[in-house]
């Protein structure tokens, strides 16, 4: 059958509207919105028969009940629900009520096409609705990840949104000695604080073991300015609590869930965390980044850079010391898990590198080092051999028992590439993309602590 004797199929099944008519065929003729094909094949078979040209009243039609009259309000609406949140990015899906979809399938069937011609009603909804959204707010359709992603329940009569969350990146450095990279709930209050009714005595009460964090100096602040409901600390692995992060800072990621506010200062953000620290913990390099970051800090191979003040059982000689340390650089390294972590490590044996070894002794017991070694590598172990744990080591080494009592990382790199690629983030100005309206698009979906670091 041609062309229009399939419209005339389908619009004896009357009464019709335009767009539905023309979405049958929203595979021809690029340029077109389904309403403006829908009247041209009425138009062009009235002339083609000689008969009247009679328009049909979108709110008549048996097909979509109307709602093809409806993408102003829905877009509208959809405006409205997010007049007071930034966001430069979305996505519209839709839930096609039950009896639309049936009423879909009839009308092809009782023209005889295909049951999948043309393309879904929910797609043209998506496509009408969010090219106006796009229009009311000047933001640009992401198929992607976007920013605000809006589900028009028709059959409820309710716009949904769901609001993602923001991503800012940075480094940051942990001056003090005793805080936890996250917040560290006590075990005992299980968090409450309470024990039964009375106070917790462990945690005073506070429900944490440290009062302090990384994640507590720095997350609340994002948050506030982002203006949104919680926040989310992701850090590239992490220190011992009781070692100082210094040097060049561990990459991080502080997540913002729904955000109110996109727009930012990081300049001016950097400045506020910082005060709050009060100079127990600072942060530097603060950029908006997109939701793969997350991913990418957590999951890129780093090596890190330790500096570890060491105390020996005896007298050890300078030169030993040196050649110790030189037969460690370069060294694989055996590793059984540290006692100190097998109650949350797999038992088995890792093997590590070493890259680089430094050091001097500070007196005939005393001495700093500075390792640089693969992800993963246990320090403290490295030092101290941990009971024939870890070999060799530089207690193995020198014959002699071995320390740390203080340790500080002072280099986070990544292994192959660095953190810092500007793939991951986000420019600060609003994109001004229409979503393409000649062509059916894809529906709108709706949508620990690392061992290397001791």
């Amino acid at each position: 059958m041609s062309i229009l004797a399939d419209a005339r199929a389908l619009d004896a099944q009357e009464p019709v509207c335009d767009a539905c008519l023309g979405r049958v065929f929203a595979d021809r003729s690029h340029g077109l919105t389904n309403d403006e094909r829908g009247s041209s094949l009425r138009i062009a078979a009235a002339l083609d028969d000689d008969e009247p040209y009679e328009s049909v009243d979108t709110a008549d039609c048996w097909v979509c009940e109307g709602l093809c009259d409806e993408f102003d309000e829905w877009a509208e609406r959809c405006a409205a629900a997010v007049e007071d949140v930034e966001f430069d990015t979305y996505q519209v899906g839709t839930r096609t009520p039950p009896l639309v979809e049936e009423n879909e399938l009839l009308f092809r069937e009782g023209a005889g096409l295909d049951e999948d011609a043309g393309e879904l009603f929910k797609s043209e909804f998506n496509r009408e609705v969010g090219k106006r959204v796009g229009r009311l707010t000047d933001t640009a359709v992401d198929f992607g990840r976007p920013d605000v992603q809006f589900t028009l329940d028709l059959e409820a009569d309710r716009v949904e949104v769901d609001v993602h969350s923001a991503f800012v990146y940075g480094r940051y450095r942990k001056l003090e000695r005793d805080i936890p990279q996250t917040e560290w709930p006590c075990n005992a209050c299980d968090g409450s604080g309470y024990v039964g009714k009375q106070p917790c005595e462990k945690c005073d009460g506070t429900g944490y073991l440290y009062q302090d964090s990384v994640e507590g100096l720095t997350a609340p602040v994002v948050r506030d300015v982002m203006d949104g409901t919680d926040a989310k600390f992701h850090g590239a692995g992490r220190e011992d609590v009781d070692a100082r992060m210094l040097g060049t800072g561990r990459p991080f990621v502080i997540e913002v869930m729904e955000p109110r506010r996109r727009h930012v200062d990081t300049d001016r953000l950097e400045g506020d965390i910082n005060a709050f620290a009060e100079g127990r913990v600072e942060v530097e390099g603060l950029r908006l980044a997109d939701y793969e970051m997350v991913e990418r800090v957590k999951g890129l191979d780093a090596s890190k850079r330790y500096r570890a003040e060491v105390e020996f059982g005896d007298a050890v000689d300078a030169d030993d010391l040196a050649a110790a340390l030189e037969e460690l650089e370069g060294a694989t390294i055996e590793q059984y898990t540290p006692h100190r972590v097998d109650h949350r490590r797999a038992s088995l044996t890792r093997t590590r590198e070493v890259y680089e070894t430094s050091g001097e002794l500070d007196d005939d017991t005393h001495a700093t080092v500075e390792i640089h070694g693969a992800g993963g590598l246990y320090i403290k172990e490295l030092v101290s051999g941990d009971e024939g744990r870890t070999n060799p080591s530089l207690a193995g080494l020198l014959g002699v028992d071995a320390e740390v009592t203080a340790l500080d990382v002072v280099g986070v790199y990544g292994e192959d590439e660095e953190f810092e690629d500007e793939a991951y983030f986000r420019e600060e100005t609003a994109g001004d993309e229409e979503v393409d309206t000649d062509e059916p698009e894809a529906e709108a979906s709706g949508d620990g602590d690392d061992a290397a670091d001791d």
